[in-house]
């Protein structure tokens, strides 16, 4: 996330650096002014609650609405941006390990390292650099053991046995300044650990009803997990892949989330286009739309690639959406990070409001 947009997302939030529970000294985030003259608050975490504060689980129980396309470009963006990014996949399909370009090479674990994780009480041992500033606790097919554990430590503990994710990621979360959870789909038991974990819910959704009955899915889940959870909110839901802005959809998506959450319908004003060519390249590529976004500047015109007999990405051209997807995601990211920010000024006004009530 570079230029006005990136540096509008750097200002919209901050943090101060803490020692987590290692007893390693999280790297400090630089402070940032805001667009306006007053400073952002700062929140300084003294707790696994607040470890967790900057902790958002993307969350759909419909697959294919872009859960993992949103984590792993909002996170490139921000960590090319200067912040400090984690991200937990929960999926045994490990579709992060494709958009992100590491699917079986020496940082792909399949998973291990998380069930490892999980089953000893250990904290995460993310793997570093995936991309600057971007590390990533991989998924993938040793997640399969993981559902049959979570049943059998819940008939066991009951309900608490969900805050074993939070129990894990709660050490090393605060070395980072976002934390992104990526959650299967239709798998209830998996979507209770992140929910659990996460202090927000953002959902993705397409304006087909799959999309929306899946945020109703997710507003069940929602509701009990606020029992072991209870400062865990709702950021709101992004249009995903949509070719439409009109407000009709809008408003039927804003209709289904208040449905689904009591009421409660934020939605977010970007949405995220649909561009099929670009969504393949980056797949294929193991790139973020930002990366494709500077390939296809560098790239040549068409005429004088075809004069010099140029194959590059076996002779296939990257499509010029990635730079209008790219900056659909620079859009989310700002939008997201102001979301966030008025959230903690809220959160920090609070005693003051009752101690003088």
């Amino acid at each position: 996330m570079t230029g006005p947009a990136g540096r509008t997302a750097r200002s919209a939030t901050g943090r101060r650096g803490t020692r987590n529970r290692t007893g390693r000294a999280a790297e400090p985030v630089r402070p940032v002014p805001e667009p306006v003259p007053a400073p952002a608050p700062e929140l300084a975490p003294e707790s696994d609650g607040d470890a967790l504060a900057r902790t958002i689980a993307m969350v759909n129980d419909k697959g294919g609405v872009g859960k993992t396309s949103i984590v792993a470009n909002l996170a490139g963006q921000f960590a090319a941006a200067g912040y400090r990014c984690l991200l937990v996949d929960l999926n045994r399909q490990a579709n992060l390990a494709d958009d992100l370009g590491f699917r079986d090479g020496p940082a792909d674990d399949h998973g291990a390292g998380l069930l490892l994780s999980l089953v000893g009480g250990t904290p995460l041992r993310p793997v570093e650099g995936v991309r600057p500033g971007l590390d990533v606790v991989p998924g993938g097919a040793r997640l399969v053991d993981l559902v049959p554990l979570m049943v059998s430590r819940v008939q066991e503990r009951g309900r608490e046995a969900f805050r074993a994710l939070a129990e894990v990621l709660a050490p090393v979360a605060g070395d980072y300044d976002l934390v992104f959870v990526d959650c299967p789909p239709e798998t209830t038991i998996l979507t209770d650990l992140a929910l659990t974990a996460a202090r927000w819910v953002l959902m993705p959704t397409k304006s087909d009803g799959g999309g929306l009955v899946g945020m109703r899915l997710v507003g069940e889940r929602f509701a009990l997990a606020r029992e072991l959870n209870p400062q865990l909110g709702l950021l709101g839901a992004v249009l995903f892949a949509t070719g439409s802005r009109s407000r009709v959809v809008h408003a039927e998506v804003r209709e289904a989330v208040a449905r689904a959450f009591g009421g409660h319908s934020p939605l977010f004003t970007t949405t995220i286009r649909h561009a099929e060519r670009t969504a393949q390249d980056a797949r294929r590529l193991g790139k973020l739309a930002h990366e494709l976004e500077q390939e296809v500047a560098a790239q040549p015109a068409w005429w004088a690639a075809l004069r010099a007999g140029q194959k590059e990405n076996g002779g296939r051209r990257l499509s010029p959406t990635a730079a209008s997807v790219a900056g659909d995601y620079r859009d989310l990211g700002v939008e997201l990070l102001t979301l966030l920010r008025e959230a903690e000024e809220r959160a920090a006004a609070r005693p003051e409001q009752e101690a003088t009530s």
